[in-house]
């Protein structure tokens, strides 16, 4: 069995950096190093005080340490790792814009004032889960030992529950909404129109070989060759949708 610093280090870029920050701006949190009202995604702030950190910030807290904490934090490495250990291993960039264009997302529904919510951490958690539903639609998931359901229904499923024990029903509809959004473009679109309008941007490739983590960007194609550019997580898997 391997040790937890063992385990850590085998975790993939995007998904270690994530849940680390997460940590990291919980723990400060509880020790008072900050109010999280700093770090709030409230957009008069940012607009009349220029604090544009907040587009960020608001990301990476997931709450006080606490159960709803713990099972967030075990989404990112459960699901969040799977995905780029799986369908997008060696795809970094791919995963990074997946992560990006979600928080895009997520930031132009929050500004919808019945979306509106001043962290959404638990909502770009919440579309990895339904990413790795529609990737996985097949794998049989037990909830809490109490029933078991193909992953194509859980995220549903988690958002019922989360009403049941009292959260938000909002940053949860956001995430599916935002995952949603992220599978129509990818793989709804391609195949009805055989055109693929987010593919993942050239920067976010030379980003993340400047991390020096992932794989090279593959060359670009010659005229009238397919393009092979990776920018979606389910090339070749469509087939599996609804199981």
């Amino acid at each position: 069995m391997s040790s937890p610093a063992e385990f850590y280090n085998s975790l993939p870029p995007v998904s270690k950096a994530y849940g680390t920050l997460c940590v990291l701006f919980t723990t400060a949190f509880q020790f008072g190093l900050y109010h999280p009202a700093y770090i709030a995604l409230i957009y008069e702030r940012i607009f009349s005080r220029f604090e544009v950190w907040r587009l960020i910030t608001n990301f990476f807290f997931l709450g006080k340490f606490s159960i709803n904490f713990g099972i967030r934090l075990l989404m990112i490495a459960r699901y969040g790792v799977q995905l780029e250990n799986g369908p997008f291993q060696r795809r970094t960039a791919d995963f990074l814009w997946m992560m990006i264009f979600g928080a895009f997302t997520l930031l132009v529904l929050s500004a919808i004032p019945w979306f509106w919510s001043p962290f959404l951490g638990v909502s770009l958690v919440f579309m990895l889960l339904y990413v790795w539903s529609r990737e996985f639609p097949t794998a049989n998931i037990n909830i809490y030992g109490l029933v078991t359901l193909k992953a194509f229904y859980l995220p549903w499923a988690m958002l019922v529950l989360d009403v049941i024990f009292g959260s938000e029903l909002a940053p949860d509809l956001l995430g599916i909404i935002a995952g949603h959004l992220y599978y129509f473009l990818t793989v709804l679109h391609p195949l009805s129109t055989g055109k693929n309008i987010l593919k993942t941007p050239m920067w976010v490739h030379k980003l993340v070989a400047r991390w020096g983590v992932g794989a090279p960007t593959p060359a670009r194609t010659q005229p009238g060759q397919p393009d092979q550019t990776p920018g979606v997580a389910f090339r070749g898997r469509s087939y599996r949708v609804g199981g």
